[in-house]
């Protein structure tokens, strides 16, 4: 169907732009009589770039929040949207992508479709669960369990946020202390140690506080440039795939983060699997929402398996990085007949040991950072400090003498 731009006025002659899509111009006059404008002009819109705002974590909560409770309260779809656009907290963008939804949904299209017509906004998990909600009829329920389940998804990504910032402090640190030194420090002691015999350490450093000193802007610029190609490096799938692999095989860290992905899989597998989709299209679902490259690899052999027919336990514990109570407990559920009770059980469990396990990361990152800005500024501390006591010591030689 043609999407048409169009000029219009109201019955108070006031001129209103926007876009719709019609079947011809004649179909767009009637849409826009409904809507109480009268059509001035139109052509046929060009196609722009798809839509890439995406709603976080906390905005989607809010959203299926509010949903849920208006639906759930008797009040219909298209009042609901209405009144959920005319918050004055939410963003321009965010309010955008409401009224865009408002039109949809009043040209007849499902609630699923057009959640996935706002491009990025939406995630595919939130599309699914709607698109199975509309069959059984149960939207309301549906949004406040998808509202629960991206509260905790919410909470999981600020704690993890949370853990990883003293580190990025520390490192901030570490690298202005660092500058302090060569730059300002050390460039003092030259004088003092000129027609001195130095350590080889204290050479080293001297030499490389001069570098820093003649070209420190040069060295930023360089520090800047080797970020944004690790960062590009580190996005190419064979090498974002071995790093992936790499994480979960870290001594002691590792089983943590293993941990944190298995939370993740689980929550979003329950969330799917206990709202009526099927096994298969919830694991293809589920598979996208871990954020290890990784694990996400190994699905479509977990999928095939299941589709042979083999159990889910079987097919979830080849997978190479998963916690190995995750098969364990679906194959409980699996044998007395209550795979939904034993996910939510499942998920719970893990959200819970995710939670320490990023306690326990922040206990290890912690200590890590500081001994090694300890073992840095120890470096740059002994490296001035043995040249001066040679020399206190060869005057108090010849003191004696």
């Amino acid at each position: 169907m043609p999407k048409y731009q169009y000029t219009a006025k109201d019955v108070a002659g006031k001129k209103k732009k926007g876009q719709l899509m019609a079947a011809d111009e004649a179909a767009l006059y009637e849409l826009l009589r409904g809507e109480n404008l009268f059509l001035i002009s139109c052509r046929l819109a060009q196609k722009k770039k798809k839509n890439t705002y995406r709603l976080n974590p906390r905005q989607l909560s809010e959203f299926c929040r509010q949903l849920g409770t208006l639906l759930g309260a008797g009040v219909p779809l298209v009042r609901a949207l209405n009144l959920m656009q005319s918050e004055e907290t939410i963003k321009p963008k965010q309010k955008a992508i409401y009224e865009n939804m408002i039109r949809s949904v009043r040209r007849g299209n499902s609630f699923a479709d057009t959640m996935k017509d706002q491009g990025d906004a939406f995630p595919e998990l939130l599309i699914n669960m709607f698109r199975a909600a509309q069959e059984s009829g149960r939207m309301d329920q549906t949004a406040l369990r998808m509202a629960e389940h991206y509260q905790k998804e919410y909470r999981l990504s600020a704690k993890i946020k949370s853990a990883t910032l003293y580190p990025k402090i520390l490192c901030g640190v570490i690298v202005v202390v660092v500058m302090i030194l060569f730059c300002y420090i050390m460039p003092k002691f030259m004088d003092v140690f000129a027609n001195l015999e130095l350590p080889a350490v204290t050479v080293a450093l001297m030499a490389a506080s001069g570098f820093m000193q003649r070209n420190w802007l040069w060295v930023l610029f360089g520090i800047a440039v080797l970020y944004v190609i690790a960062k590009a490096v580190l996005e190419l799938p064979k090498i974002r795939l071995e790093v992936d692999r790499i994480k979960l095989k870290i001594p002691k860290i590792g089983i943590l983060i293993q941990t944190i992905y298995t939370a993740r899989f689980a929550r979003t597998l329950c969330s799917l699997y206990t709202s009526g989709l099927p096994i298969v299209t919830a694991l293809q679902v589920s598979k996208d929402t871990i954020g290890n490259s990784y694990l996400e690899s190994q699905f479509d052999e977990t999928i095939a398996m299941v589709r042979r027919g083999e159990s889910l336990s079987d097919a979830l514990a080849h997978i190479d990085g998963f916690h190995k109570k995750l098969a364990g407990n679906v194959a409980i559920g699996e044998e007395t007949g209550s795979l939904d009770t034993m996910l939510i059980s499942a998920a719970d469990n893990f959200e819970y040991e995710s939670e320490q396990a990023i306690s326990r990361l922040i206990s290890f990152l912690e200590p890590a950072m500081i001994i090694v800005m300890a073992v840095i500024v120890g470096m740059i501390m002994i490296a001035v400090m043995l040249p001066l006591l040679n020399m206190y010591a060869e005057i108090e030689a010849s003191g004696t003498m």
